[in-house]
């Protein structure tokens, strides 16, 4: 299956994407090369909705780590919202979830993006 990036919200630092798909071997460059060409030098958020995505294998999980370890050297963090049950198992199982900044809703996260640039503005 492929996978479909949307992207929701940008400004200086905050990358927001929506994913829907699959996020497997064959897809995983895809959103590697997105983050390669979307995350700026002032981007500290990096903010996923991954209620589309339907399965999350190895190679997916890896261009997520890479990316939470990027925004975590720059002080930032990576932030996910709206996972289903099965994606939210495979982070659990990994043992990632305390690094992710986890939200229930995306109104949630929106609320939360917007604060951050309230105070940077």
């Amino acid at each position: 299956m492929a996978l479909t990036i949307d992207f929701k919200q940008t400004s200086d630092e905050t990358l927001s994407m929506a994913l829907q798909g699959s996020l497997d071997s064959d897809t995983a460059p895809e959103l590697d090369s997105a983050f390669t060409e979307s995350i700026g030098p002032s981007t500290k958020v990096v903010a996923l909705n991954m209620a589309g995505v339907t399965f999350i294998s190895s190679a997916g999980l890896r261009v997520i780590f890479k990316t939470l370890k990027l925004m975590k050297s720059r002080g930032g963090q990576v932030t996910v919202t709206q996972m289903t049950k099965g994606v939210r198992k495979v982070f659990e199982i990994v043992k990632v979830m305390p690094d992710l900044t986890v939200f229930a809703s995306q109104a949630e996260m929106d609320e939360y993006l917007s604060e951050i640039q309230r105070r940077e503005a």
